[in-house]
């Protein structure tokens, strides 16, 4: 499921019963850990409690924290002054009005190719938490926490039986594992094609149908999904990933060790495509780049840490204290580890890898990075309706490093296709 394949700033009102109040849908929700998984799919009034908390839960309980409005009017008025002092200084002092901002975004720039640096500096200092193979088998099964995978699919019938056979390789109890394949309940030729591979309430993996309702993104699918989750610890696959079979068990056993304030886990992620073209070389090494040295070092440092799409280990506990995902962002995954660190907690990276399919068409490359660059500036702007409570919250340098990861990235990315084009 595409996270920007619907329109995230939709803000229509999902399907309700008629006369359902907002008591009403919380009163429904409250029972939520005293039905079985049956017992919520079966309820119309479930069902459309949970739909409706997926899609406005956040925005309702945290408006500030929703990027179901682009722009606030503080901050429309802060941008629209801007430009118009802009706009004078060029009409009055055009030469030197474009050497300061020239200089502002050469100096952007060199700031935070420095930070990378000594990103990688640290992540190659310190690395990945490393959880031997004996470590991971350690616990006893009994002893394991329960665990949900989330797998949001849509329009991806080929991929049916792969993702069931990637599932079955986790090497976890059974009795303690729950995996949902959430689809879009409009979605008939996937749904079809679970059917068709045997999927049902009774096999390993269990289908539950999302009710149609706008935004369709891949964050209010995730939301829906967490009503119906039963595990202790929440993580997120693609449909298509292949994660490493120790993997659940690695990242149980580092929770078990580390501190209660450490909120997620995030797996690394890599292609198995890899060779295929050189675009998908140039993705693989980007990735080997980001999740081997870039995040480690951002761990090392305390950092607010951009979650991956994919392989986030979350405690359930700590995603409902801060709201799940906001199904109205781009980049829900940046977003939720930035409001991570705004509570308080730490994300730790781990040695384990999914594998991914890496993006083989250039244009298709070119509309997901501009996808992930609209969505790192959608979470700054998000996060800086309230600049000196998220200063307060993350700290001068925590401040510093979100601010350069989630505007400085963008910047890079327009600055380097300036400078190519202008040769």
């Amino acid at each position: 499921m595409n996270a920007g394949g619907g329109n995230a700033g939709d803000s229509r009102e999902p399907d309700a019963r008629p006369g359902e109040s907002a008591e009403m849908r919380g009163s429904i929700l409250d029972r939520e850990s005293e039905m079985t998984f049956q017992e919520k799919n079966s309820s119309e009034e479930f069902r459309a409690a949970a739909l409706h908390d997926a899609v406005d839960g956040l925005r309702e309980k945290q408006p500030e924290a929703s990027a179901s409005v682009a722009f606030t009017k503080p901050q429309i008025v802060g941008f629209v002054a801007l430009a118009i002092v802009i706009v004078v200084c060029l009409v009055l002092w055009l030469v030197p009005t474009l050497t300061v901002l020239v200089a502002i975004a050469t100096a952007v720039y060199v700031i935070t190719m420095l930070d990378r640096i000594v990103m990688f500096r640290d992540g190659l200092a310190s690395g990945p938490l490393r959880v031997s193979d004996e470590r991971a088998t350690a616990i006893p099964d009994d002893e394991l926490p329960t665990y949900t995978v989330l797998m949001p699919a849509y329009d991806e019938p080929e991929i049916i039986g792969e993702l069931i056979g990637a599932m079955s390789a986790l090497d976890y109890p059974r009795d303690k594992l729950q995996i949902l394949l959430l689809l879009e309940g409009d979605d008939d030729v996937t749904i079809n094609a679970a059917h068709e591979n045997g999927v049902d309430e009774h096999s390993l993996v269990t289908p539950l149908e999302v009710p149609p309702a706008d935004p369709r993104t891949k964050p209010k699918a995730c939301n829906y999904g967490l009503h119906f989750a039963t595990g202790e610890i929440i993580t997120i696959y693609d449909a298509e990933d292949l994660p490493e079979p120790l993997q659940l068990r690695r990242v149980a056993a580092a929770f078990s060790d580390m501190p209660d304030n450490i909120a997620c886990i995030q797996g690394m992620l890599n292609f198995h495509n890899g060779d295929q073209n050189t675009l998908t070389a140039w993705f693989a090494a980007d990735y080997g780049l980001w999740f081997g040295y870039l995040l480690p070092g951002l761990m090392r440092s305390s950092s607010p840490i951009p979650l991956g799409g994919t392989t986030n280990h979350l405690r359930r506990s700590v995603l409902d204290h801060i709201g799940a995902w906001d199904p109205f962002n781009v980049t829900e995954d940046a977003d939720l580890g930035v409001r991570i660190a705004e509570k308080g907690y730490r994300t730790a990276v781990i040695e384990s890898t999914t594998l991914e399919e890496a993006n083989p068409d250039p244009i298709n490359w070119i509309r997901q990075r501009s996808r992930w660059y609209k969505g790192y500036m959608q979470t700054w702007l998000v996060h800086m309706r309230n600049p000196l409570r998220t200063w307060r919250n993350l700290g001068t340098f925590g401040m510093y490093r979100f601010t350069i990861l989630m505007a400085g990235t963008p910047l890079i990315a327009c600055v380097n296709r300036g400078w190519c084009t202008s040769r």
